[in-house]
């Protein structure tokens, strides 16, 4: 999140100040000249809240170095003077740029504040405790500022939610929640494990269907590297002293000379539908489409359904409180599903339905058609019998233990069929280059 801080006259002649947060720079600067337009204020200046390094020392103690956010260089200095230090320097981060922290990073946050929760410690001494143990440098900063938000009796929902572009928006919403519910540590669980489940899922996923598209495709370069370059030298050798060449070494140099002739004709027919495709799938409707794409996928698609479906209900079962609070729960559930097929069908179709007719919760599900014939027998015995709730977590647990089985086993099985075609396309290889062995110049006076 990028924060600036503005300074402006209105249209009384006063001098007012505020802060704006957003995810993009563009996006402060246009919220700005809204609220400027809106209220008739004179913008006078705009600063954004940057990294500052410095350098004090207190007495004859041994100077400290250390970083702080300001808006700024006054601000750092002003700090550490009401804090009795002698100030050396200040200078600002030229490059004040923080990646994302690894999804593992969030997980041990979210899990380690869930245990000490459990032990009844409060929330603001694990704060201090993460912040000290934090090697990475945007969460730890991310948690200074939030805890020292939380000090200043600031709404916990709002506090998280700034901090989006570090967790994510699920999560974010999540911990919020966790700090205004009477629940914490079990809002925190869940959210440990959500996490941990969507990391694990990735994870398989990974190695299901990324991995042997790379393997695949790192073969095939090779493999044209081989025919295209290094085959047809031994080749034309022998076309050069006039010997016939057998069968496959013969098509292999034909296939050679027809990749080196068309090679920017293939390139071009290869590389523009990916491209192409890359570019739609960034968009929201390509998004959609490539989610929808997912769940059809011969094997493993079903097993993404299941996954999200598991997902989806896990959520659902740590939100739900009845079925007069339904709604908020299967939208908030929907949208950490990951998935924007299943999110904008449960949206557009079964939420609908349940404001504006009155639907029950498995009518609803059932025409937005996302979910499988068992989740939705599952949540009509639930609704009938009133434990919809503990419904959800069940289904959820029994979905984990299916696809965590069966994905094991498609993944040791892709690892099977990637190593035959590696296999075959060794042989093959070796073939057409042994294949020259058994070439035979002819004699002199043949």
């Amino acid at each position: 999140m990028v924060e600036y801080r503005f300074a402006a006259i209105n249209s009384a002649g006063k001098s007012i100040t505020g802060a704006i947060t957003a995810d993009s720079v563009r996006e402060v600067k246009q919220k700005i000249k809204n609220l400027a337009e809106k209220n008739q204020l004179q913008i006078k200046s705009i600063e954004k809240k940057t990294t500052f390094l410095y350098k004090a020392k207190k007495g004859s103690d041994k100077p400290i170095k250390g970083s702080q956010k300001a808006f700024n260089k006054e601000e750092v200095v002003d700090a550490l003077t009401r804090l009795n230090y002698e100030v050396i320097s200040v200078n600002k981060v030229l490059l004040d740029f923080n990646a994302k922290p690894p999804t593992l990073d969030i997980v041990n946050f979210v899990k380690i504040s869930a245990e000490l929760l459990d032990q009844k410690l409060p929330y603001g001494e694990i704060l201090t405790l993460l912040i000290n143990d934090t090697q990475n440098k945007t969460l730890r900063e991310a948690l200074k500022d939030i805890n020292a938000e939380l000090k200043k009796g600031t709404d916990s929902q709002a506090v998280f939610m700034r901090y989006q572009s570090v967790f994510g928006k699920f999560t974010s919403y999540m911990l919020g929640l966790a700090s205004k519910s009477g629940n914490m540590t079990e809002i925190y669980k869940a959210t440990a494990k959500f996490l941990e489940r969507q990391q694990e899922f990735k994870k398989s996923l990974k190695s299901a269907l990324i991995s042997p598209f790379v393997t695949v495709f790192v073969l095939m370069l090779a493999v044209l590297y081989y025919v295209g370059y290094i085959f047809p030298e031994t080749a034309n050798l022998f076309l050069r002293f006039g010997i016939e060449l057998p069968p496959m070494t013969a098509f292999t140099l034909k296939f050679s000379n027809f990749l080196k002739d068309n090679i920017i004709v293939i390139l071009a027919i290869f590389f523009v539908p990916i491209i192409s495709l890359l570019y739609y799938f960034r968009t929201k409707p390509g998004k959609m489409f490539l989610d929808g794409m997912l769940l059809k996928i011969p094997i493993v698609g079903n097993l993404i359904h299941k996954t999200i479906i598991e997902v989806f209900c896990r959520v659902f079962y740590t939100l739900y409180s009845g079925s007069a609070e339904s709604i908020e729960p299967i939208r908030i559930a929907a949208e950490a599903s990951g998935n924007t097929y299943f999110e904008d069908k449960i949206k557009s179709i079964a939420i609908p339905l349940m404001i504006k007719k009155g639907v029950g919760i498995t009518d609803a599900f059932t025409q937005c058609g996302v979910f499988t014939d068992t989740a939705l027998s599952r949540f009509h015995s639930g609704e009938e019998t009133g434990t919809i709730k503990n419904t959800a977590l069940q289904l959820a647990n029994y979905y984990e233990s299916e696809t965590v089985y069966k994905l094991k086993n498609i993944i040791e099985l892709i690892q099977v069929i990637i190593s035959m075609v590696i296999m075959i396309v060794m042989i093959m290889l070796t073939l057409v280059s042994a294949e020259t062995a058994t070439v035979k110049p002819k004699m002199p006076g043949m």
